[in-house]
């Protein structure tokens, strides 16, 4: 069994609440975990307006695998979510 643990922090520019923070959060989390199967949750910084910590991840039995998908992950969200930021992202095998 491979594990595989993708962090990101996130900037997110003009969130002048956590309300608004969280409506940004909250739906890229949703679409990460539909589009890629995988747990996504955020785990650090909550109570900061501007910048989120998130923790994905994928478990299964290649972790070639898991680093492929992660990696994808990461192109998704540069992509598909311009309005914020990729400040950091660190992908780990466990």
């Amino acid at each position: 069994m491979a594990i595989g643990l993708l962090t990101l922090l996130i900037e997110l520019p003009g969130c002048a609440s956590l309300k608004q923070k969280r409506s940004q959060v909250k739906p890229l989390l949703a679409r990460l975990h539909r589009e890629f199967n995988i747990s996504a949750a955020e785990i650090d910084h909550l109570d900061r307006w501007q910048s989120a910590v998130l923790g994905c991840v994928v478990i299964s039995n290649d972790s070639q695998h898991n680093q492929r998908v992660l990696q994808q992950v990461v192109s998704y969200v540069e992509t598909n979510f311009p309005n914020l930021l990729i400040q950091q992202h660190r992908i780990e095998s466990i």
